[in-house]
């Protein structure tokens, strides 16, 4: 097959362009008055909206997924410091992928091509497998479950060793929540935590405290106004469903995001040093361990060989709005 045909064969092309996406093939999902779209690299999110209102900060079909919108970080999320980390006895290296920190960030999978294993009108299915490679020489089969419903969206995320080695492991995901204004100043944010990492310059825990007394107590919900949040939050309060929500209320319209029990991590970021994008939405990101888990252990899941982790985390519809 000669070039024109593979590329007029691409399902991430449009004619008459025939322009790959950034983001590779666009999976919709509708329910009711909702919409997602899900995309091909890293099995991310793009847009989530109800009745045309985004309930999620996403990005366009034709740009690339900047500053983390939507992605999924496996087999880490945030950062390893340096790059380097212990594991049964063996040292490994990482690329240093923030290089301005020098550190590894958000995991292998965000720019690899996922296949599209399912496909309903209102959910999708995506699977990667992540064989060894220098700094990671352990193998993941992944999949990763998206689906509407009049209870909002809900993300299954499963990793399977399927190697012959124990292999580290941490898994997380990069939502921005859409507070429908310029900034997020005015918007009024609920965070279920008790206790909060204490990060150097590099983004690297140092250690924890409490929130209680200080401007990070938002287990009582309270304008976010000027505080600055780029922190990793535990000591998660859940309801009697066993969830820990993240609310956010702005323009009129209240968003939560909720983890099950496998994510007891939420890092809370409202963007001050991302370039141009400051401060318009706010991050909050289900971790199943801490910063730095792969030198710390915090929260490091030791998966054995054909071991199986799932976790679960969704977005919550606008309060008020009706679904059919």
């Amino acid at each position: 097959m000669d070039g024109a045909n593979r590329l007029a064969r691409h399902p991430s092309l449009t004619a008459p362009e025939r322009r790959i996406a950034p983001s590779g093939e666009q999976i919709e999902l509708e329910f009711g008055d909702q919409r997602a779209v899900v995309v091909e690299l890293g099995g991310g999110l793009r847009t989530y909206a109800v009745s045309d209102r985004p309930l999620v900060d996403g990005y366009e079909a034709d740009e690339i997924a900047s500053s983390g919108r939507g992605q999924q970080l496996i087999p880490w999320p945030n950062r390893i410091e340096d790059g380097t980390y212990e594991f049964a006895g063996e040292r490994y290296q990482l690329p240093l992928d923030e290089p301005e920190r020098q550190n590894a960030i958000h995991g292998l999978v965000r720019w690899s091509p996922w296949r599209i294993v399912e496909r309903q009108p209102a959910s999708a299915a995506l699977e990667y497998l992540l064989y060894p490679q220098p700094g990671y020489p352990f193998s993941l089969a992944l999949k990763i479950e998206y689906s509407l419903s009049a209870a909002g969206l809900r993300i299954r995320t499963e990793a399977t060793n399927v190697g012959p080695e124990p292999a580290p492991y941490g898994s997380g995901a990069h939502p921005y929540l859409a507070v429908g204004s310029d900034r997020v100043d005015a918007a009024t944010l609920t965070v279920p935590a008790r206790t909060v990492l204490e990060a150097n310059e590099r983004g690297i825990p140092v250690g924890a405290a409490p929130v209680a007394g200080t401007e990070l107590d938002f287990r009582d919900a309270r304008a976010v106004g000027e505080t600055k949040l780029d922190h990793a939050f535990t000591g998660l309060e859940r309801g009697d469903d066993g969830l820990a929500r993240v609310e956010l209320t702005a323009a009129g319209r209240q968003t939560a995001l909720w983890v099950d029990e496998s994510y007891p991590y939420l890092m809370v970021f409202t963007g001050d040093s991302l370039p141009g994008g400051g401060r318009r939405s706010l991050a909050a990101e289900p971790m199943t361990c801490a910063p730095n888990a792969f030198r710390s252990g915090d929260g490091l899941i030791r998966l054995e060989p054909e071991q199986t982790h799932i976790g679960t985390w969704g977005i919550e519809p606008v309060t008020g709005l009706a679904y059919t």
